[in-house]
């Protein structure tokens, strides 16, 4: 949905929200990126190992974003709860949170680890894959396990800091653990002959590296303050209250990206590869645009725990105009280079004009997915959660729905693509509808 033309003032106050947005935008990019950063090297790497190996991954990573998604909610929650209590001017409370968000992280590791462990391959069986490409995402899977704790932990640490807008520390902890990712990689897949478990087992030290770096970095922010360190029942709940309705709305979103890996694996290994490589290209564009609703949730935040309803709304229509166009943007790159996006990833004749058409579809509705991200951080910066869990359960419905009609027609990989576009043109609408409205303005922290 294209942004309203709105009054921000005159050229002067745009670039200065301009600034205020992109100080947290700018370095969210990169920080936002960092997973399915580290899926695209996984994917590069593994996708020299063959077309088993590439199709285990798609599994294994498709289980791992919907455990991770699922968590959104402690950089999502904790970054806009902790933005509104510094808008509001209790800093002290802000730090409290932000230590809290760390036990809630332990706590969710702590559920979902040992879960996973005993139910990965009942889950990996569930996408109907062939046994070669079972067994290869069942080894990808246990081992990168041992890095979720270590990925919660810098979830929660990265919405801290960004609630304190403090979007660069998060950054270069991402910058240095992808280098040590890579060199890792390299070295245990093809130097020690790992195979896909040395691809996992690089990102799982890199992870660990990272989330050590942070969780030291919010600790030396708060602890200044007379913010003690062990786990407060209070704290701990005012979080997971926010985060309540975000995991349902996450887990709907998880559920919907999860159905059409699935819808993808009942087309065949080559076309499950195939979208393999593009839906992690979709991923990283939606990490990349997504930088502009990190800067949504902890601006508009803010913005509304100091009471300013206008400055929340000019911040909310600029962003949703940079995001719309930066969806032009990188969309349109998308499609250009196509072609040679394909041959990093695989080199199988099969896999790769699959590949460039699926990367066709991902670039072409890369504006729509701008402004469904933009949307989705300002409703979340604004306290509006409880909407924007059964807005997205709509939408689930809507791609299901989509996703067993293409099937059911019989359709190639395109129909996959088109089910996805279906979705998130149905956010476009719901969200936009209600953004329009006004009522998420009046939605206060807690």
């Amino acid at each position: 949905m294209p942004a309203r033309t709105v009054g921000t003032g005159d050229r002067s106050a745009r670039r200065t929200l301009d600034r205020s947005i992109w100080s947290i935008a700018g370095p969210a990019l990169v920080t936002l990126a960092a997973e399915p950063v580290y899926l695209l090297v996984d994917t590069a790497i593994v996708g020299r190992l063959g077309t088993d190996a590439l199709a285990g991954l798609a599994v294994a990573s498709s289980v791992l974003l919907f455990v991770v998604g699922a968590c959104i909610f402690l950089t999502f929650g904790t970054a806009a709860t902790v933005a509104r209590r510094v808008g509001a001017g209790d800093r002290t409370g802000a730090a409290a949170l932000s230590v809290q968000a760390l036990w809630l992280a332990v706590a969710c590791a702590a559920v979902a680890t040992p879960l996973l462990v005993a139910l990965g391959r009942p889950v990996v069986e569930l996408f109907g894959a062939g046994a070669a490409v079972a067994a290869d995402a069942t080894t990808y899977l246990r081992i990168s396990l041992l890095g979720l704790p270590a990925l919660l932990l810098t979830m929660a640490c990265t919405g801290a800091l960004r609630g304190h807008l403090d979007a660069r520390t998060p950054m270069v902890v991402v910058i240095s653990a992808n280098v040590v990712n890579l060199v890792l990689e390299v070295w245990f897949v093809f130097g020690l002959g790992w195979g896909i478990a040395g691809s996992a087992a690089g990102t799982v030290v890199a992870q660990w590296l990272g989330a050590a770096a942070l969780v030291t970095a919010v600790l030396r922010r708060t602890l200044p303050l007379g913010v003690g360190v062990r786990p407060r029942r209070d704290g701990i709940t005012t979080l997971a209250v926010v985060g309540r309705d975000l995991f349902v709305r996450t887990v709907a979103l998880r559920a919907a990206l999860t159905a059409t890996t699935v819808l993808a694996a009942r087309r065949g290994a080559v076309a499950l590869a195939a979208y393999q490589v593009a839906f992690q290209w979709w991923v990283t564009m939606a990490y990349l645009l997504d930088a502009l609703e990190a800067a949504a949730q902890s601006l508009v935040g803010r913005a509304l725990g100091a009471g300013d309803v206008d400055g929340a709304r000019r911040t909310g229509d600029r962003i949703l105009l940079w995001s719309t166009g930066g969806g032009f943007v990188v969309g349109l790159a998308t499609v250009v280079l196509a072609a040679p996006i394909s041959t990093l990833f695989t080199d199988d004749p099969a896999v790769g004009p699959l590949v460039v058409s699926s990367l066709w579809w991902v670039g072409a509705t890369q504006p729509i997915s701008g402004a469904a991200f933009a949307l989705d951080g300002i409703l979340v910066g604004a306290g509006d959660q409880r909407f924007l869990a059964g807005a997205m359960v709509a939408s689930l419905v809507v791609l299901l729905t989509a996703g067993a009609a293409t099937l059911a027609g019989g359709t190639g990989l395109w129909g996959v693509w088109l089910a996805v576009t279906v979705f998130m043109a149905s956010r476009v609408v719901v969200l936009g509808v209600r953004y329009r409205s006004g009522t998420w303005s009046g939605h206060t922290a807690r």
